[in-house]
């Protein structure tokens, strides 16, 4: 556990270090968000966040090689080689984004370069916790695995739309996630080791690196090159996990649940994943592109709902948290125990989220400032 706590702070470190440095090229190269009708920031503010972030997950990974209890991680390097080279031309392709606005096919088709490019390093979803081995040939495999990733860049991208939010999601999820990742090797594995807790870990200190400079009010944002590196990196170790443990040696040796390796990332990536869906069906039927910006996102509805700023993100966490570590917890607790206590986070959560409906009246999403 300390060496992996060691990498993250290793991430959270340089990311803190080089966001300036971010911010400083944004500013340089005019990768600028300015205030649209969409948007909720006041002032025009510098992206290109996903810079710093890569740095920090580069470096991190680098130190982590040097690191005896990690040997066996990166004794076959081709995994970690797909998952540094697929968010390098992530980040490449968010860093052009943010500085020349790139069209929506583009942007898909370097999603799905990236996400070919981690399978065919061998990162590949080749069997679920239910269901077992994926039926077909390799091509199933393939398929599914980049349908997987570029569904994740795009549902953290979707919801990156308040300062911290999407850093903070991620963070809070991620950890839900390393927690269990790494209790699932404990109790299934002799080595310790294991390459979804590190990259999680990894990933979990570069937010927590990024979140001081993006927290409200924002003084860079991440861009597309953050939030599609969050969602590749996040996906990245999901399919680690679910698509490469023993399931069978879960239940039977821990006990553990069957569903819960499928079922976490999901809950970790719940909030983006329902507000992209929300958004792509929402615009369908409105005759208009996927991809069409709207003021109809979560966090618009909970603006709208009369919550603050800080407010609103500070719901959106409480919500991963309740979720993410309420799967998380099947790990040590029983089916019952963590029922009742999601269950009752669950109504803390709707409470915290409906307050502001007593004794007023909702704005509509169109009339925010």
């Amino acid at each position: 556990m300390r060496t992996y706590v060691l990498v993250a702070v290793i991430a959270a470190v340089v990311t803190y270090l080089t966001t300036p440095l971010a911010r400083w090229c944004a500013l340089r190269w005019g990768a600028i968000t300015a205030v649209r009708d969409r948007d909720v920031h006041a002032i025009p503010t510098p992206r290109l966040g996903g810079m710093a972030m890569f740095a920090g997950l580069l470096v991190a990974l680098l130190m982590g090689s040097r690191l005896p209890f990690l040997e066996p991680v990166y004794a076959n390097p081709r995994p970690i080689f797909g998952i540094v080279g697929g968010a390098a031309l992530v980040c490449a392709l968010g860093v052009a984004d943010d500085i020349w606005d790139l069209d929506w096919l583009t942007k898909l088709m370097g999603q799905v370069l990236a996400a070919g490019f981690l399978a065919w390093q061998g990162v590949l979803l080749y069997q679920l916790p239910i269901g077992g081995v994926l039926s077909g040939s390799s091509r199933t495999a393939v398929f599914v695995t980049v349908v997987s990733v570029v569904v994740a860049m795009n549902a953290v991208n979707f919801v990156d739309g308040l300062d911290g939010l999407a850093a903070g999601v991620l963070a809070i999820g991620g950890t839900a996630f390393f927690v269990y990742a790494y209790l699932l090797t404990v109790s299934t594995r002799d080595d310790y080791s294991n390459l979804a807790t590190l990259v999680v870990g990894v990933m979990v200190g570069v937010c927590v690196g990024f979140l001081p400079y993006n927290l409200y009010p924002a003084r860079i944002f991440m861009g597309d090159s953050g939030s599609m590196l969050l969602g590749f990196v996040m996906a990245a170790a999901a399919i680690v996990v679910t698509g490469q443990i023993d399931y069978l040696a879960v239940v039977e040796r821990v006990r553990f649940p069957a569903f819960v390796p499928i079922l976490l990332p999901i809950a970790v990536l719940v909030l983006p994943l329902l507000d992209m869906g929300l958004a792509i069906v929402r615009r369908l039927l409105r005759g208009k592109s996927p991809f069409h910006p709207d003021r109809l996102h979560l966090h618009h509805r909970l603006l709208a709902l009369g919550h603050s700023h800080r407010r609103a993100v500070a719901i959106m966490y409480v919500w991963t948290a309740v979720l993410a570590f309420g799967v998380a917890a099947l790990a040590v607790l029983s089916t019952t125990t963590v029922l009742v206590a999601t269950g009752v986070g669950v109504v803390v959560a709707t409470v915290l989220t409906l307050g502001p409906l007593r004794g007023r009246t909702p704005t509509s999403v169109e009339a925010l400032p």
